[in-house]
């Protein structure tokens, strides 16, 4: 099958969206499908476009078996509600030479990952032109997420934007995200149900494992062997919340046996920094090679996982599958009812978003409880190899694919048979015919 993949993040980017794109990509590539992707160079988190690529051309690359365009995009070293916009158009229209390339290759799926909506339009009209099927998969609602959290805030055009938000999604084949709760939402929003599809977040449990020794990243940041380690590790942006763990390091700086370990980059890192100043008990490190992920999760005594009440189904934090597949205990700030609350609480401990002393609460009685740490990391780790398995996504993501493209033949061949009077024509006759596939003259 011929699947073109859409989006603005994609590897060799370590965190958030980027990641499960590629991912899957690789996945179809390795199950026989042709797989092509447009997107931008990496940049996130750190809003700075990564050493060998450009902001300013286009590029290609092979990885994993996936032909990849990149195309220009402007990235803000301090992002904010409008410079974010701006950036996200900026991809939009310079991605769109690119995606008018792929008319010729004609794809079967034409697949966007939102965000960004930004791109609907063009991916619609290329869907159209190639008779593909359109799929939009939802990891951020961004529209919501932009206004909810307050990084835009007029009312006027937040109604304008969900109603073209809406609009968009419904003129999709099929629009899926990541949790029951967001796919839900997608319903909400006037999306057909028959069109939803949940598609959860995986991790691979052969290489996100429990060690059965001691992380060498322990040694590394000479943290002493009867510290507790609580560990951040990912983005750090608005949607994590991520000051209320400065603020429960300071409540727990008395304590002689807790380090916390903050690893990652975003647009709130230098405002964390300044929360943790003079705090004895936070080390910081950048983001780390992919070949050490395992390692890093293993680290953590405790794993720690902020959000904001007001992201609560805007988004599911991308970090939390390789928190449960390393076997390590959870501490997440989720609302009861949300898909985080309901991933977590059976196997993790759950306290309300923002309340801060209620977090450091949770930490404290972790740090001095050994066996409540080894049950809460097992039953993760049980979690996710039971449920978080790639192949079982990939699988459903296979069936609902095949089912479009059977619908779109038909349709096809409808409109490829007409029939406009007697005398009735035979069977055979009537029999519609299939036209030869188009390629691109250029050599891939």
């Amino acid at each position: 099958m011929k699947i073109l993949i859409y989006g603005l993040n994609y590897a060799p980017e370590l965190t958030g969206v980027g990641k499960y794109t590629a991912e899957m990509a690789a996945l179809l590539a390795s199950r026989g499908h042709e797989v092509r992707v447009v997107c931008a160079p990496p940049y996130y988190p750190e809003w700075h476009v990564a050493d060998n690529y450009a902001s300013w051309r286009y590029q290609r690359e092979t990885r994993d078996g996936v032909t990849i365009w990149r195309a220009p995009l402007w990235v803000p070293a301090h992002p904010n509600g409008l410079k974010r916009m701006l950036h996200l158009m900026s991809f939009a229209a310079s991605s769109l030479p690119l995606l008018a390339r792929q008319v010729l290759w004609r794809p079967q799926v034409a697949m966007l990952i939102a965000p960004t909506l930004m791109c609907a339009p063009a991916t619609l009209a290329l869907a159209r032109l190639t008779s593909a099927s359109a799929w939009v998969h939802i990891q951020d609602f961004e529209v919501d997420a932009a206004f909810d959290l307050g990084l835009l805030k007029s009312s006027r055009i937040a109604r304008v934007a969900r109603w073209i938000e809406s609009t968009l999604l419904r003129h999709f084949d099929t629009v899926s995200s990541i949790t029951p709760q967001m796919s839900s939402r997608v319903v909400l929003k006037g999306v057909e149900s028959s069109r939803v599809v949940c598609l959860p977040n995986w991790v691979d449990v052969s290489t996100i494992f429990p060690l059965s020794r001691t992380s060498d990243y322990r040694r590394l940041l000479s943290i002493p062997d009867d510290h507790k380690v609580v560990l951040y590790s990912g983005n750090m942006g608005a949607k994590q919340g991520i000051e209320t763990l400065a603020d429960a390091a300071a409540l727990l700086a008395k304590r002689a046996d807790v380090t916390f370990v903050f690893c990652g980059s975003g647009a709130a890192k230098e405002s964390l920094l300044e929360r943790c100043a003079g705090l004895k008990n936070c080390l910081f490190m950048p983001l780390q090679p992919v070949e050490n992920l395992n390692e890093l999760l293993n680290l953590a005594d405790i794993h720690v996982l902020p959000q904001r009440g007001d992201a609560a189904d805007l988004v599911m934090p991308s970090k939390l599958t390789g928190m449960f597949a390393s076997g390590r205990a959870v501490v997440a700030m989720a609302r009861q009812g949300t898909g985080l609350y309901d991933a977590v609480s059976p196997r993790g401990v759950v306290v309300p978003p923002d309340d801060v002393k209620a977090l450091a609460a949770a930490i404290a009685v972790l740090a001095r409880d050994p066996e409540r740490r080894a049950a809460l990391g097992k039953a993760a780790r049980d979690y996710a190899e039971r449920t978080l398995s790639p192949e079982s996504t990939i699988g459903t993501f296979e069936e609902r694919l095949a089912t479009l493209v059977r619908e779109s033949r038909g349709k096809r061949a409808k409109v490829e048979t007409p029939y406009f009077g007697t005398p009735r024509p035979s069977p055979a006759a009537a029999r519609p015919h299939k036209p030869a596939t188009t390629e691109e003259a250029a050599p891939d």
